[in-house]
């Protein structure tokens, strides 16, 4: 069972075939999936799911707080079920693949007081860009 599995029957979610379906394809590290990709690998566990129910799935998932929705450089969406663990993202600027990254350190002490404009800032978010090992052999 996936964390994510656990994680939703632990909050009391109903757990539908269609629901466990979807939860069980987020489910790795490093998974930033479309919602396209989601159905594509949902429909061969499940074939009679519809791509409406996996669009509710994920966005009921984002709504809960446990999944996040990555949006790059005007990409299409992706899902990451990481949602309790702080990280960044490492995006190839290329082909778009993804990678969450946990650099050391405070981001937000890295933001001098003057720089913050009088906000109180809670939470950050830090995309780098490059060029991925495929990406740059080819």
């Amino acid at each position: 069972m996936s964390d994510l599995l656990e994680r939703l029957r632990g909050r009391g979610w109903r757990m539908t075939a269609q629901r466990r379906v979807v939860a069980e394809v987020l489910d790795g590290d490093h998974v930033h999936l479309t919602a396209d990709e989601v159905h594509a690998k949902a429909t061969a566990k499940l074939p009679e799911i519809s791509r409406a129910t996996v669009y509710n799935t994920l966005g009921e998932m984002v709504t809960l707080g446990e999944v996040i929705e990555v949006a790059t450089d005007g990409r299409a969406k992706r899902y990451d079920p990481n949602a309790h663990r702080p990280h960044h993202h490492l995006v190839c600027a290329r082909c778009g693949a993804i990678r969450d990254v946990h650099p050391t350190g405070n981001p937000l002490a890295d933001l001098p007081d003057q720089e913050r404009f009088g906000f109180t800032v809670s939470e950050v978010e830090v995309t780098y860009r490059g060029v991925c090992p495929h990406c740059a052999a080819a």
